[in-house]
């Protein structure tokens, strides 16, 4: 009998490329990750791994073995959900992640409501970017992920997963008050070219979002500042620091001096918000009770 543990150690790694980077994803040692997989070599009786200097590589036996992975963990995640669909109403751990200004506007309103409708349910949240989102996702660290699309994404089609578009969070341009841009009509993007921008870390989920907006619009944005937080974003807005793409999710502090521009022309900067659980599990009570949630919030706010 095959240990889904040890299978899902194979799939880490296929992903990860090292014992190293593998046993991190997965809050292991690598001499655990090591065991683990010469464990499962044995169970098959086939050679998974190859050694080639400081890497390894999977054999052709390792990559059948992998083919064979996700429709094993679909089944199981579906017979796990199931099982707790006959325990009646959802109880147990719920866990969900996801990026600051999702968590802000979309999964902490989710804690409130499902605390009020679920009381046996425990809710645990933790902010990441997209790409570690799924890593969690994938590593059973996590049951919900609220993600944007990013270039290091997995591929739609990624048999591990089972996503839906969840909102459309329309970003505006954030300026200075006083700004001459505040004094036009049918502000563009475009119209912004010329401006120093304020963005993200070239690491942050929303960088490669206003760059790929800023090329669509046909330039390429002067950056004078990098940071992280939205509420330091703003500040420097507010000082004439330069100016921003705000999403619409994200509030303003009051004490800054700015305006928001909605942005004519098309198409609109956007940052598209999916959930994104492991392929089968989405009938499991805690998760689809989440996932009920999630999707209702994103309702409202669009209706706000």
């Amino acid at each position: 009998m095959i240990d889904l543990r040890r299978l899902r150690v194979l799939r880490v790694l296929a992903d990860e490329g090292t014992i190293t980077a593998t046993a991190a994803a997965l809050y292991l040692t690598p001499s655990a990750v090591s065991q683990q997989l010469r464990h499962l070599s044995r169970d098959l009786g086939v050679e998974l791994l190859r050694r080639e200097g400081r890497r390894v590589r999977l054999t052709p036996e390792a990559q059948i073995l992998l083919r064979h992975t996700e429709d094993l963990y679909a089944h199981w995640e579906r017979a796990r959900a199931e099982l707790a669909a006959r325990g009646g109403e959802p109880m147990g751990e719920l866990r969900l992640c996801g990026v600051s200004s999702a968590i802000a506007a979309l999964v902490t309103p989710a804690l409130s409501r499902l605390r009020q409708g679920f009381p046996k349910l425990h809710v645990h949240i933790r902010e990441e970017e997209s790409g570690d989102c799924y890593e969690l996702v994938a590593a059973e660290q996590a049951d919900i992920a609220v993600v944007l699309p990013t270039s290091d994404s997995p591929p739609e089609g990624d048999p591990r997963f089972e996503r839906r578009p969840l909102l459309d969070d329309v970003q505006d341009l954030l300026v200075p008050a006083g700004h001459p841009l505040t004094e036009v009509d049918g502000v563009s993007l475009a119209d912004a070219a010329a401006e120093a921008w304020i963005v993200k870390p070239y690491n942050n989920d929303t960088y490669p979002l206003l760059v790929t907006a800023c090329a669509t619009a046909g330039f390429t944005p002067r950056i004078s500042h990098h940071v992280k937080e939205w509420f330091a974003v703003s500040a420097l807005v507010a000082e004439g620091a330069g100016v921003c793409l705000l999403p619409r999710l994200v509030p303003i502090p009051e004490e800054h001096a700015v305006v928001r521009i909605p942005l004519h022309g098309e198409p609109r900067p956007a940052r598209r918000f999916s959930t994104c659980v492991r392929k089968g599990s989405e009938t499991a009570p805690a998760i689809a009770a989440g996932l009920s949630v999630l999707r209702e919030l994103a309702t409202d706010v669009l209706a706000a």
